[in-house]
């Protein structure tokens, strides 16, 4: 059985390479695929094959899926109004490679959230649908990273900025989506199956920020911002226009319940719970306190 995972040069790409050689598959019948293929050279020097796949490239999508027998088509990440577009090629391109199972990273909720990204995943879906494709739709919920990553700053600030208001966000890790993604493509009775995506433990932004304080030794509390100036906020911290509305467009679906999931999904595929809040702030390379404990 060959896999395509496409955006393998990504993170959520390269873990579910990772994943998938834990499980047993041989390097041989994995795919990795990215638009710089220079970037999985590691992959490549331990046997996995590493073809090139450019979303807005027909004839590479062609060469990258041939002969394959499932893929992973995680969600592209370029300017929002380019998604769709890319994610339908790909799917054009694993229905006449004859791939027998086409499995989506979508978003939870993707059917209902009015969100710029959430829609661009409903009309991703619906395609595959139309398409008739045999699919698997993996909604994940936010990342954890998306908030260990700006430990530094909400430390220096010693707040952090939002516009979710009270909404709950089931956040989980992407080891732990990855995980779930290699399970998906490796075992059987998944064809058709929609898993809403997330950590066991939800929290609110107002939590995420004492969970911080706690684990940092540091006051930090949460600023919620109506949606536009928060969006003034992601650009002035130098981020692009476009890419500040979309996220704060996504905090805003945060307050409408839309990164919120009780499915159970994430840990029935997994076979274990994921990984909380708390146990990735006790091990983020930027918490103070989780320094000290790694010394220790």
């Amino acid at each position: 059985m060959s896999i395509v995972v496409t955006g393998a040069t990504g993170q959520l790409g390269r873990l579910t390479v990772e994943a998938l050689l834990r499980r047993g598959i041989p390097a041989v019948d994995i795919i990795a695929t990215g638009r710089d293929i220079a970037r999985i050279k590691d992959l490549a020097d331990r046997g996995v094959t590493a073809r090139r796949a450019d979303f807005a490239d027909t004839d590479s999508l062609a060469e990258a899926f041939a002969g394959a027998d499932r893929l992973l088509l995680i969600s592209a990440s370029v300017p929002v109004d380019e998604r769709v577009a890319n994610h339908r090629r790909v799917i054009d391109a694993a229905a006449a490679a004859g791939v027998s199972l086409v499995a989506y990273t979508s978003t939870t909720h993707a059917d209902t959230a009015a969100t710029i990204i959430g829609a661009t995943h409903g009309e991703t879906e619906e395609y595959l649908r139309d398409r008739g494709i045999p699919s698997v739709l993996l909604r994940n919920g936010w990342y954890l990273e998306n908030y260990t990553s700006q430990l530094p700053q909400i430390l220096q600030n010693g707040a952090v900025v939002g516009a979710a208001g009270d909404g709950r966000i089931s956040a989980a890790s992407r080891a732990d989506y990855a995980e779930a993604a290699a399970v998906v493509l490796t075992t059987e009775g998944h064809t058709g199956a929609v898993y809403d995506l997330g950590g066991d433990e939800s929290f609110t932004l107002t939590e995420l920020a004492a969970a911080i304080s706690a684990a940092a030794g540091k006051q930090v509390a949460y600023t919620d911002l109506p949606v536009t100036e928060f969006a003034q906020v992601l650009a002035a911290a130098g981020l692009p226009a476009e890419l500040a509305e979309v996220l704060a467009d996504a905090d805003l679906g945060m307050s409408r319940g839309e990164m919120y999931t009780d499915s159970g999904d994430l840990h029935r595929l997994i076979g274990r719970l994921p990984v909380t809040l708390a146990e990735a702030l006790a091990v983020a390379p930027h918490c103070p306190r989780a320094g000290m404990q790694e010394k220790a």
